[in-house]
């Protein structure tokens, strides 16, 4: 069973708390994104970041001199938005750390699909930027279906807490019958689920826990996950679909 999660745009260095356990396994195509853009001139990136000179002036100046093989992170640490603040893997015991090694994958515009210990740098680029790369006119035809290749070389189930620009690298080349689960989390607001991306990161990291957490090995361990402030809803769930709903 694999899991899938989304990477998060604020990103830190940290050398220290785990050692890197190997490179990502597409560095390779990395470098040739890299080497687009830095292409790119100062309002292109900009344009391309969606962003503020305050953010994007710094991301430029660094673009310039990243390198792809020092100073690396572990990825699990090196994302730090509010689903990996949740996800706390620093406090993870080993069991949680071996589990998390073997099942848990971060997919990334940049690196394409990282396992948690696979060393990187900071960087800005969503999967769903504009960026045309060799003869691709996007990062989804780049990437083509080297991720889902990479995820899971033999079938299995995979189990998605990733967002939609991310899940889809994925779900194109899913085999036939392959399950594949999103997990839902989401608020009623007059009768109706709507999803708050605040609380939805939240859920997904401490999702990632738990089932770190409990060894799961099974689609059912899912909807068993243990929080005071979500519910699992079979009435509302599928197959494909586990939907939990927000209590407070």
């Amino acid at each position: 069973m694999k899991i899938i999660i989304a990477p998060a745009k604020k990103m830190v260095v940290d050398t220290d708390t785990f050692a890197c356990e190997g490179r990502p396994q597409y560095l390779d195509r990395t470098q040739l994104i890299l080497d687009r853009l830095r292409q790119l001139s100062y309002p292109a990136a900009k344009a391309l970041w969606h962003c503020s000179d305050k953010l994007a002036q710094p991301n430029y100046d660094w673009l310039h001199q990243l390198d792809l093989t020092r100073q690396l992170t572990p990825a699990l640490l090196a994302f730090s938005g509010i689903q990996y603040q949740y996800m706390a893997p620093d406090l993870f015991t080993a069991p949680a750390l071996n589990y998390v090694r073997t099942n848990l994958r971060i997919l990334s515009g940049f690196y394409g699909i990282l396992r948690p210990f696979d060393g990187v740098v900071p960087y800005r680029l969503e999967m769903q930027s504009r960026l045309p790369v060799a003869a691709a006119p996007n990062l989804y035809a780049f990437w083509g279906s080297q991720l889902y290749q990479a995820l899971t070389p033999t079938p299995e189930p995979i189990i998605n807490l990733a967002s939609r620009e991310y899940a889809k690298t994925i779900t194109p080349y899913l085999a036939p019958n392959q399950p594949f689960v999103t997990v839902t989390f989401g608020s009623l607001v007059d009768g109706k689920l709507k999803t708050k991306a605040t609380l939805a990161k939240m859920a997904r990291g401490e999702m990632v826990r738990f089932l770190a957490e409990r060894q799961a090995q099974h689609l059912n361990d899912v909807a068993a996950f243990d929080h005071p402030d979500w519910t699992y809803a079979p009435e509302r769930s599928t197959p494909d679909n586990f939907v939990f709903i927000y209590q407070k």
